[in-house]
């Protein structure tokens, strides 16, 4: 009974220390090995076999990318405007023994240190170039942060500027400002509307005098040839100039009877007689 007992305690410790030798890295991972309380090796992805009781798995470290969330953050820029700025980093670790000897946090050292640059780098810029420069912003952070990390043993493969944006109270005197402007424009617009409008209407102005004085003097040239055409033809003859006159006169009598006002018109009976009047009265 005791050598059954024996065999099986013997079994047991057979299969733990075979457990405790025998380690399977899952691909994705690597194992940081401690002889005794001593940084050993870095075991791989597959089988590895250590020395049962006096090699331990210290640190098991994943070798896929890691993102890294950094918080939002208030930042000061060179003009003194706070705006809100976040980002996202995303890390890999190719020696894992640095990295879980080099920094007590790894991904609390690497989050504060972006923030840190980022508050670095923004501080130098003014609010329309923070605002408008996420590819600056960006090559510079990760230039400042990849040398820090690589004594850790990780590298940086990108870091984006999620957020950056001016705090609530500078967004509202923005748009403000943003309203004010865009007023501005419309007064000066409308204000060019009626000065090219005004511009125009002299200029019809203008126009409409000179063609109507053209069209005076047309006709005061075209009265002075009818004139003289009229007194070569008739020349000392009354008769045809009587005819004329009474033509005009019993016209002129004939637009007064047609006006609004008009209400009785009475013409002399010699027509005649009374155009000699005229002609005599003119000839005063």
């Amino acid at each position: 009974m005791e050598g059954l007992i024996i065999a099986v305690i013997f079994a047991i410790l057979v299969l733990v220390t075979i457990s405790l030798g025998v380690r399977l890295v899952p691909q994705g991972y690597k194992y940081v090995v401690q002889r005794l309380g001593k940084y050993h090796k870095t075991l791989g992805p597959g089988l590895n076999i250590i020395i049962p009781y006096v090699d331990t798995v210290a640190y098991k470290v994943t070798t896929k990318d890691i993102v890294l969330d950094i918080p939002s953050q208030d930042v000061i820029t060179k003009d003194n405007v706070v705006i809100i700025a976040n980002a996202v980093a995303y890390i890999n670790i190719v020696t894992p023994e640095k990295a879980v000897y080099g920094v007590e946090n790894y991904t609390l050292a690497i989050q504060t240190l972006v923030q840190t640059s980022l508050r670095s780098i923004v501080g130098e810029m003014e609010l329309d170039d923070a605002l408008s420069s996420r590819d600056q912003i960006k090559a510079k952070l990760k230039a400042s942060i990849s040398d820090d990390i690589a004594d850790w043993g990780i590298t940086l493969k990108t870091v984006e500027i999620q957020d950056i944006n001016p705090s609530p109270t500078m967004q509202k005197a923005m748009e403000e400002q943003a309203a004010a402007e865009r007023l501005r424009r419309a007064t000066v617009t409308k204000a060019d509307g009626e000065k090219q409008a005004a511009i125009l209407q002299a200029e019809g102005r203008f126009e409409a005098s000179k063609r109507d004085a053209q069209a005076k003097i047309v006709l005061a040239q075209a009265s002075q040839q009818a004139i003289e055409k009229v007194a070569q033809a008739i020349q000392e003859k009354e008769l045809p100039v009587v005819y004329l006159l009474g033509e005009k006169y019993i016209e002129a009598v004939k637009g007064l009877s047609e006006s609004p006002n008009g209400k009785t018109i009475l013409l002399p009976a010699d027509i005649p007689a009374a155009v000699r009047g005229i002609m005599g009265a003119m000839g005063k």
